[in-house]
């Protein structure tokens, strides 16, 4: 039941409930100009406490994010995840302050989302704001806050630092074919994984895992359902619980067509005598680091000039052929091992875009023949 007192010229408002250890617990609010807005908010509490959405705490807004996050969110995720948390906490500590998450009101929140989108690219923007939209949304389940202050929020990016995914024209794909191809030896690994991803734009850590068992040469397929785990230096399957699914699930077990072509470069390395393709004479895999190192100097050996180009660029590449020769997104959607299409057309929208600027030409050509 809710308890009214006017102090000199206002109206203090308390409100009272039990709870689950059954310990009484009080909310006030003082300072209201008139005893119907008193009664107007107990009774907004009131029905707050009939939805088991009232509390009496008022926390931090970044400490309560910091312990929403460790409680719900990072248990059993990777390092990059749980760094992407800590990440942001850190930006709302220097935002917010000491701010209490009942005091965060829309305004303030868009004049920090406008700075943050200042000195970043669009993804991050949505994904940030998504995370901490998450967090507010079970405050208010927990009857800390009555609005989600990040809704109708107007969301903006810098433009200049979306970076647009490199990959090679088609001719270059040729030249760095012919070029790693060139007196290669079985001893040279790293030259076959950089073949590998080009042929079937499989991730790096697919690749660097593969066995001999996953390869099908009657028919022409790989099978894919394990990734080398970065982050616990450990090899991880597809159907394992323990998978990062942010980035991969179950829908990236998949099997791939492959050439003739591939499997003839591949069946090279049987001489190695190891059960995984891409194992070298010291019996170790080689790092990103090493393929990279050797996909920078085979650039330059072929005067292709891509800064910041690395190992998984040749995946993008990969769509980028499949794309500009007509194969549909579906398709190469299914070949990438995303979970869903729009994936696909999220990471390669700078590609689509490009697509379409030749479908509309060619369109206007054939338009001209009428």
């Amino acid at each position: 039941m809710a308890h009214f007192e006017k102090r000199g010229t206002k109206w203090r408002a308390q409100v009272s409930w039990y709870d689950e250890q059954g310990k009484r617990c009080f909310k006030v609010k003082q300072g209201v100009l008139t005893k119907s807005a008193a009664r107007k908010w107990a009774n907004e509490m009131e029905v707050a406490k009939d939805a088991n959405q009232i509390s009496n705490q008022d926390p931090i807004f970044a400490d309560y994010f910091k312990d929403w996050y460790e409680t719900y969110k990072i248990p059993g995720k990777s390092n990059n995840t749980q760094n992407r948390y800590k990440h942001i906490y850190v930006l709302l500590q220097q935002n917010f302050g000491k701010t209490r998450i009942s005091k965060i009101t829309r305004r303030s929140y868009q004049h920090f989302m406008n700075s943050y989108g200042k000195k970043h690219v669009k993804d991050t923007v949505y994904k940030t704001n998504g995370t901490i939209r998450t967090c507010v949304k079970d405050a208010m389940s927990e009857g800390l806050v009555k609005i989600n202050f990040t809704e109708r929020i107007n969301l903006t990016w810098n433009e200049e630092r979306s970076r647009k995914i490199e990959y090679l024209n088609f001719k270059e794909v040729q030249k760095l074919k012919k070029s790693l191809l060139k007196d290669i030896t079985p001893s040279y690994i790293s030259r076959y994984m950089l073949l590998t991803i080009i042929y079937t734009g499989m991730r790096p850590g697919e690749i660097k895992v593969l066995t001999w068992h996953d390869i099908d040469f009657k028919n022409h397929t790989i099978s894919i359902s394990k990734s080398w785990d970065y982050d616990n230096n450990k090899i991880i399957n597809y159907d394992s619980d323990d998978i990062n699914k942010e980035t991969k699930n179950k829908s990236s077990t998949r099997i791939i067509k492959v050439d003739q072509n591939l499997l003839n470069i591949l069946d090279q390395l049987k001489v190695n005598h190891h059960e995984r393709l891409f194992i070298g004479k010291d019996g170790t895999i080689p790092s990103s680091n090493a393929v990279n190192k050797v996909l920078r100097k085979q650039l330059a050996k072929n005067k292709i000039k891509k800064d910041g180009f690395h190992f998984h660029s040749l995946r993008h590449t990969h769509v980028a052929m499949l794309l500009f020769k007509g194969v549909d997104l579906y398709s190469i959607s299914k070949r990438l091992g995303h979970s869903n299409m729009s994936i696909t057309a999220n990471t390669y929208a700078y590609m689509l875009d490009e697509l379409k600027q030749q479908s509309d030409q060619q369109i206007v050509n054939i338009l001209d023949q009428i």
